[in-house]
């Protein structure tokens, strides 16, 4: 039985979709093609050209797209990653699933994002990759990272999962690592239900991982089906089923035609939520450097002074007054499984991040009596006991 305020609940996120979306869909089933198609192909070119890079390669979801990524690197047993631990534990993931150890490092209090000098000082000769995070929608600090990689001859895998539309010094995030990975999960910007997304401008990676994400299959259903002769497919490669639907890629072309409104509106909601928080005492919002536009695919505060240890009841009190929130993000090596296997670490700054962030509702179709409403919410929370 559900209380009179989680009738009302105001979500942390509600998908941008609509008719148009739903049009889409029921014509890719209508047209009896369901699996990975033409529309896939139609979308992985319309993100390509959106986001300056050669060759977009969609997969089912952005684990998968990271998981491809470092296959794709040569990443594997015995060597080692360097990654933020403040990211959501997929990140972390990747690198098992490759054979290789995550090497966490501390993270920047302003952005949230990994900080260049930490993985400057976590180089060892085992290193052979460093994942820079774009985090809750803000771009990392790619130039400093990129060099480092170019200098000691790294792969760089960029997890731009919660980033579909940020920039970087004028450059669309896609566009400039050698390998970037997106996701469309229903919490982000632009989504297909679940899927993600690889970008590169290397045409052997994206090639290889064409063939990863389909079993290893060296030709795709969709061309044996199209083909004009028998085409018999080889395996020479263990790979996977990372494949996105043609339903998927049909809301996802709708999806990329309305990006830049829905981050328009997403961020004319940042800059109110931003505007009326400025002069609260305690609360922190969210920086946004001149050089790396913010998305604002969450809208992160952190709580600072004698709110500091409030978190959690904060949140606690905002859920019962009928306003979901989240927990910033994760510290990725205080979790149970990484303890266990790896032990513990030191990373003050990622782990106070930790304690003391949390996500309030953000959402493009978001009214401004439902925002005045979190901030009533929020405000009422700092002040009980």
């Amino acid at each position: 039985m559900s209380s009179p305020a989680t009738a009302t609940l105001i979500p942390i996120t509600r998908p941008e979709i609509g008719e148009e979306e739903a049009q889409a869909a029921a014509e890719a089933v209508r047209s009896g093609w369901l699996s990975q198609g033409a529309r896939v192909a139609e979308f992985e070119g319309a993100l390509a050209r959106r986001l300056g890079a050669a060759h977009v390669v969609a997969a089912s979801n952005c684990t998968a797209a990271l998981h491809l990524a470092l296959l794709c690197a040569g990443v594997g047993p015995g060597d080692e990653v360097i990654l933020p631990s403040f990211t959501f534990i997929a990140t972390a993931n990747a690198v098992l699933y490759v054979g290789a150890h995550p090497v966490f490092v501390d993270i920047d209090p302003r952005t949230y994002n990994v900080d260049p000098a930490a993985v400057a000082a976590a180089l060892t000769p085992r290193t052979r990759a460093i994942i820079p995070v774009d985090q809750i929608g803000l771009a990392a600090e790619l130039d400093p990272l990129l060099a480092l990689a170019r200098q000691h001859g790294l792969a760089l895998v960029e997890d731009a999962a919660p980033a579909i539309g940020a920039t970087y010094r004028g450059r669309p995030l896609g566009g400039i690592s050698p390998l970037t990975c997106f996701s469309f999960h229903p919490r982000k910007t632009l989504t297909t239900g679940e899927g993600g997304a690889l970008a590169t401008d290397d045409a052997a990676l994206a090639q290889r991982a064409r063939v990863l994400r389909s079993h290893g299959a060296s030709v795709s259903d969709f061309a044996r089906h199209q083909a004009a002769a028998v085409t018999l497919e080889t395996y020479e490669q263990l790979g996977y089923n990372y494949r996105m639907t043609d339903i998927q890629a049909a809301i996802g072309l709708v999806q990329l035609r309305r990006l830049d409104d829905i981050l328009a509106r997403r961020g004319r909601l940042a800059a109110r939520y931003s505007d009326a928080l400025a002069e609260w005492e305690g609360i922190v919002p969210p920086y946004a450097p001149a050089h790396a536009p913010h998305t604002y695919q969450s809208y992160c505060i952190r709580l600072t002074g004698s709110h500091s240890a409030k978190r959690d009841q904060v949140m606690a009190h905002m859920l019962a007054a009928g306003v979901a929130t989240r927990r910033g993000v994760m510290a990725i090596h205080e979790e149970p499984y990484y303890v266990a296997r790896f032990g513990s670490c030191s990373l003050p700054e990622t782990e106070a991040a930790a304690r003391e962030t949390l996500l309030l509702p953000l959402y493009a179709s978001m009214s401004e009596a439902e925002q005045d409403r979190v901030l009533a919410a929020l405000r009422a929370a700092l002040d009980a006991d």
